[in-house]
This record gives C-alpha cells, structure tokens and sequence, in this order.
C-alpha cells in the first residue's frame, strides 16, 4: 500500500504529542515520535532506499522541532496538525520521486 509511511508519520507526530498532553509526561509522547520515526525510516530504507529515508527523517525531525515555535503563533493542537498534514504531504513527494528513480 503506497503511501502508508506519510500516513504513519504523520499520525506519530499526532499521536505522540496528545501522549505527551493527555499523560502530562513528554518522554512518553517521545518515545512515541522516535518508534515511528524509526519504523517509518526501516520501511523507507527498504522501499526507496537509504537517501530518500535519510531526508525523511529530516523532514520528520524538522516537522517536530518547527512545531513548537509554530505553537506559540496558532496554538499547539493546531500547530500540531499543520505540521504534521505538512510532514505527510512532503513524505509522499519524497515518495514518489524517489519510486520514479527507481522506476528507470
């Protein structure tokens, strides 16, 4: 099923920030973050390979640190979304350029 890693991405960094809000211990919602960043860049690594996986996790990383300061601007479950459908979509493209390479 193409395009479950951006699905999967995106609903970690969710996930884990409402982990993080609803248990009141952010390692948790950590921990979260990192097993689907890590299951997400496993599966990339094997799919596309080992640069494509490489810049999705940037993306992934960044998506996570931009939404703090974002949060301070448009609140933090909204903040939480943006970058997270924003996350999703760049993982897709990732995806499917790096399939079109891989296709020729």
């Amino acid at each position: 099923m193409r395009f479950r890693i951006p699905l999967v991405a995106s609903a970690t960094l969710i996930i884990g920030f409402a982990v993080a809000r609803a248990t009141g211990v952010v390692c948790l919602g950590g921990i979260v973050l990192v097993i689907g960043g890590l299951w997400c860049a496993w599966q990339w690594w094997r799919s596309i390979g080992i640069v494509p996986a490489l810049i999705g996790v940037l993306v992934y990383f960044v998506a996570f640190v931009l939404s703090h300061p974002f949060a301070k601007i448009v609140g933090a479950w909204p903040s939480t979304i943006i970058v997270a459908v924003v996350a999703g979509l760049v993982a897709c493209l990732i995806e499917v350029v790096a399939a079109r390479k891989l296709d020729h």
